[in-house]
């Protein structure tokens, strides 16, 4: 079973923010559900993808008592609520858990500034732009202010 990285986002939209692992066991549960393979490998890099996309955002530095990182719903998603994804609060042994605003901004600025430049350096225009596109929904998203790095990525568009 693998679930699209807006699918990915509306299971963390309905358990809240939780670790990696904690994705990775929602998954296996709906996949369970559904009668179908539970491959983890296959979970984790589903989530893989959708960190990279930005419909999810991974928070280091959260404040909560847990040593993992968090993931939270990103600024690209349009979270899709799965079939049996409504049952995994009750399914899953996670504590409720607040990831303010600004952190999770911060933690996705942080991020989006690491691929901005590494896609500038590899010269990726295909990333380049996918990048300049989820700027504007980053920004809208959480108070970040992106117009330096986009003015680097739109450089680097028009000298290639």
């Amino acid at each position: 079973m693998e679930l699209t990285p807006d699918e990915l986002a509306g299971v963390v939209d309905v358990v809240g923010p939780v670790t990696r692992e904690e994705l990775v066991q929602a998954c296996g549960e709906l996949a369970f559900k559904r009668g179908a393979d539970v491959d983890s490998e296959r979970f984790e890099a589903g989530i893989e993808a959708a960190l990279s996309t930005y419909h999810l955002v991974a928070v280091e530095d959260h404040g909560a008592a847990v040593d993992a990182s968090l993931v939270v719903v990103g600024p690209a998603a349009f979270p899709a609520l799965v079939d049996g994804a409504e049952d995994l609060p009750h399914i899953l042994d996670v504590p409720d858990r607040d990831v303010p605003e600004d952190v999770a901004a911060a933690a996705a600025e942080q991020r989006f500034r690491e691929d901005a430049a590494e896609a500038v350096r590899a010269g990726d225009d295909e990333r380049i732009q996918a990048l300049l596109d989820v700027s504007y929904d980053l920004e809208a998203w959480g108070p970040v202010e992106l117009a330096t790095a986009r003015g680097h990525l739109d450089e680097a568009t028009h000298a290639n």
